[in-house]
């Protein structure tokens, strides 16, 4: 991961941030990503117990005091039946849901400075701006997501795009003015705002209640109430569309890598040739590789 993370193109242009923003994405992006990888990863997919009834009728919790829902306030009613897993309960949303759940879990966890401390970043200036750039590539990213969105079938093509795209619009719900987006579209332009001095508070809370909702719906079960939710926070309303075209319009191309070679001469020793980080560097890259 360390390797694709540094492999930056020395033009690459990074689009919908302010420039001060833009610095501040291209010093932390790395580190930040680590960061939210490796919560979304171990903590995130890692985490999150399932409520399940076997086939001789035995639960895996205490069915004579059962948890207690905290949507609700009364104790849960719904859980697996022997035979259902969340893939076959989830379906055709099982994927996105569970990614969402996961890269909440990423945002939520990197307000923590204990968290940020075990990758490394223990110096708090330092740990406050991984974390504010772990949300504000997560705002970006879900802006980003559009690109993956088809308005004809109303229907999303990525998994982890659909995720990250609610995940923007949970945000911008907490409102208070927290996140924004600027919109100049007769310009050709627009620009995503965090307020970082807000993440701690109505950010983190919003994700964090979002986060619950998530968990609990899948825990027990509750594909109806999931669904709801997740269809309420994933459609793309019709005013969203000229943004979508923006996204498109400024949409960079795909990262094509240019390998390194190693060779050994006659006295076994090993040298390595680099190439232009070009198409042309590309193609003779892989042609000296299969000589």
């Amino acid at each position: 991961m360390g390797n694709i993370l540094n492999a930056q193109a020395p033009n690459e242009v990074i689009t919908f941030l302010t420039e001060a923003d833009k610095a501040m994405f291209k010093k932390w992006r790395g580190p930040s990503f680590e960061v939210q990888v490796g919560i979304h990863e171990l903590l995130g997919h890692g985490s999150g117990k399932l409520l399940e009834q076997d086939k001789d009728g035995h639960f895996n919790f205490d069915q004579a005091h059962p948890p207690i829902h905290p949507e609700t306030g009364k104790p849960v009613g719904t859980w697996y039946k022997s035979g259902e897993t969340y893939s076959s309960k989830f379906g055709a949303i099982a994927s996105s849901y569970e990614e969402c759940r996961a890269e909440c879990c990423g945002i939520y966890l990197s307000t923590d400075p204990g968290v940020l401390k075990i990758f490394g970043h223990a110096d708090s200036q330092e740990a406050n701006d991984v974390m504010y750039t772990n949300w504000l590539s997560m705002a970006r990213a879900g802006l980003l997501a559009l690109e993956f969105y088809n308005a004809s079938s109303k229907t999303w093509g990525q998994a982890h795009m659909r995720a990250r795209f609610a995940i923007l619009r949970v945000m911008l719900e907490a409102g208070n003015g927290f996140v924004n987006i600027e919109q100049h579209l007769d310009q050709h332009e627009a620009i995503i705002h965090v307020d970082r001095q807000k993440i701690n508070s109505v950010g983190k809370k919003a994700v964090g209640d979002f986060l619950q909702r998530l968990q609990v719906y899948k825990a027990t079960a509750d594909f109806a109430a999931a669904s709801a939710m997740y269809d309420k926070y994933t459609t793309v309303p019709d005013d969203w569309l000229p943004l979508r075209d923006l996204v498109i319009e400024k949409r960079q191309p795909r990262k094509i890598f240019v390998q390194p070679n190693t060779s050994v001469d006659a006295k076994g020793a090993v040298t390595m040739k680099e190439y232009d980080a070009t198409p042309a560097g590309m193609i003779q890259s892989f042609v000296e590789r299969q000589v």
